[in-house]
């Protein structure tokens, strides 16, 4: 079933209100099934304190913080990843040193290396930066490495049959051609750097939103818990969609799904429709002209002539 784009909107906002609606009803009659919904605080609590910290100088702090540190990280792991995964999908030497070595490393969680960065740093600030940079690296990297090594070899043929050398090749097959799989990687990236930023700023953080949230957490103020948590969620969403939106403007050459064409096809019905043209389509051939009827007298002589040449 086709949705028009408003359709899909209104779907999404209508979603979002129910569920804020459905918080709201479990908390406010203080639900106890199972679950504890009375200790939970209501949107209007939640919205209440929200305001009162958007108003104050502190909460702008620990965002700009979160950001300076999510964005310093990711971006170190978005270039090396990307140099290391398309290096060990190119050469089989570098496969060779530095595959046991990123294999080893990978299944370790970004957040258990709190205790090595607190050991190799001299500030907490750039021990939370190398574990954001760790846990954006490895997504970044092996998804690079799968992207590289998919590609089909005619292409990279075709450059150097025309005279191409490898910086051409990496230039104009390699990385274009593997820009879907790279931001595959950076969209699992920034997402898991969040998980590990907030966390690592949780255990040995001074600023940042995760600090402010773990205060409000062991002062018992479950409101400010609430809006560190939205909070966070915006951040990643926000940061997820500006990804995904530059992997869309790079990738634009690509042909898109059917369902991604639909509203273009529909923009264009639309504009035929109103000016009444229809639209360079498929050029159709013409039929092929009727032969010209055979005379009745044509006709009979060419059988008399065929009749007399069969007789002598």
């Amino acid at each position: 079933m086709r949705l028009e784009p408003w359709y899909r909107y209104a779907l999404r906002v209508l979603s979002l209100l129910g569920f804020l609606a459905a918080w709201q009803a479990l908390t406010a009659f203080r639900v106890h099934v199972w679950v504890h919904f009375e200790e939970l605080p209501t949107v209007v609590q939640v919205a209440k304190e929200f305001g009162h910290r958007v108003r104050g100088g502190t909460y702008w702090q620990d965002l700009g913080d979160s950001l300076g540190r999510i964005l310093t990280g990711f971006g170190l792991a978005a270039v090396l990843g990307v140099a290391a995964g398309v290096a060990i999908g190119r050469s089989p030497l570098v496969q060779d040193l530095l595959g046991p070595v990123v294999e080893i490393l990978r299944p370790i969680p970004a957040i258990a290396l709190v205790p090595v960065a607190i050991l190799l740093f001299p500030s907490n600030e750039q021990g939370i930066v190398f574990i954001t940079f760790s846990a954006a690296f490895f997504p970044v990297l092996v998804s690079t490495r799968h992207a590289v090594r998919a590609l089909t070899p005619v292409w990279e043929e075709a450059v150097l049959t025309m005279g191409g050398g490898r910086w051409r090749v990496l230039l104009q097959v390699v990385l274009p051609g593997a820009l879907p799989g790279i931001f595959s990687g950076l969209s699992v990236g920034i997402g898991v750097a969040w998980i590990c930023v907030i966390s690592a700023e949780m255990i040995s953080g001074e600023y940042g939103v995760g600090y402010r949230t773990w205060q409000d957490y062991t002062v018992v103020d479950y409101p400010g818990v609430l809006v560190g948590m939205v909070t966070i969620g915006l951040l990643g969403h926000l940061t997820s969609s500006a990804v995904e939106f530059a992997g869309r403007r790079a990738t634009r050459w690509l042909p898109r799904t059917d369902a991604a064409a639909r509203p273009e096809r529909r923009g264009r019905a639309a504009g035929r429709r109103r000016t009444g043209k229809a639209s360079p389509a498929t050029p159709v051939p013409a039929p092929a002209p009727p032969s010209a009827p055979v005379p009745a007298s044509a006709s009979t002589s060419t059988s008399a002539s065929v009749s007399a040449s069969q007789g002598r």
